[in-house]
């Protein structure tokens, strides 16, 4: 997996409380149970973390976890 694909894990954990085995790289938001607050709050902690704007375009709870590391590292995200 990739660096960023890593980092949004260890947000999971630290912002949310999930164990790394509880996460895997396609499962979507809404199977970790992350509501729309959530999601706000995961945009927002990701844009701290990787220096990029993200969005609830970018988003959404029906994206896997890979997919929404893709759009972080598309967005021009040093690795």
């Amino acid at each position: 997996m990739s660096d960023v694909y890593n980092r949004m894990v260890k947000l999971l954990q630290t912002g949310f409380g999930l164990e790394a085995d509880e996460i895997s790289p396609e499962q979507t938001f809404n199977d970790l149970e992350l509501d729309s607050l959530a999601m706000v709050e995961l945009s927002l902690a990701a844009q701290e973390e990787f220096g990029v704007p993200v969005n609830d375009e970018d988003i959404s709870s029906r994206d896997t976890i890979s997919r929404a590391a893709e759009v972080i590292e598309a967005k021009g995200v040093a690795v």
